[in-house]
């Protein structure tokens, strides 16, 4: 049985090396790490990436898949539940690093089969949720930057855009506004103004060209 790594790096500015790290200090050890770059969890499904195809011929019952977050395997509900679903009924089991969630194939019990069912399909609903936010806020921040011209860009931000990404990551799955602040690095007042208003901040990182 292998446990496996799955990372999906849509920008230049995300770091898979960060990925790994994280889930080898959330206890993970990792046999194989598979990735793709460059692809968008919003328009592209994962059988139809590179990378993401070789998981369903690599994967076996037993297996474990790790992903740092659901989003990782798409952003589009429909897609994420028939895939993931497709997994667990092949008795793979699929955990995430941000809060160490498990859906464990193998269950046959009819209850917990339900309540894990349940739990994904909020889990897939919140990640698309969180990238129409994320285009909306991107759509404003062009927009923004468009009309400001030359204008004064204001403060520069205390965050780059994969600070960004990770901080919209943990908002979308729940986390509390310190410990995010805590793992990115910033002030939790920070954290809460980006939550507030993250087309706001993205107006910021586009303005300074971040």
């Amino acid at each position: 049985m292998s446990t496996i790594l799955y990372a999906r790096v849509s920008t230049t500015e995300q770091n898979l090396d960060h990925q790994l790290t994280q889930a080898q200090a959330a206890g993970f050890q990792i046999d194989e790490v598979i990735a793709d770059h460059g692809v968008s969890g919003v328009s592209t499904t994962l059988a139809e990436r590179p990378q993401g195809k070789r998981l369903f011929d690599k994967l076996r019952s037993g297996d474990t898949l790790v992903v740092r977050w659901i989003d990782r395997l798409g952003r589009n509900y429909q897609d994420v539940t028939d895939v993931v679903r497709q997994f667990l009924r092949g008795g793979v089991v699929i955990r995430t690093v941000i809060n160490a969630m498990t859906f464990d194939g193998s269950t046959r019990d009819p209850m917990q089969q339900a309540v894990r069912d349940s739990l994904l399909s909020f889990l897939a609903a919140m990640a698309q949720a969180q990238a129409e936010v994320t285009r909306e806020a991107q759509k404003a921040g062009i927009e923004a930057a468009r009309g400001d011209g030359e204008k004064y860009r204001g403060k520069k931000p205390s965050y780059d855009r994969a600070t960004f990404d990770l901080v919209c990551d943990h908002l979308a799955s729940g986390a509390g506004a310190s410990s995010i602040a805590k793992l990115a690095g910033l002030s939790r007042q920070t954290v809460l103004r980006i939550r507030t208003d993250p087309a706001n901040a993205e107006t910021s990182l586009r303005k300074w060209g971040l």
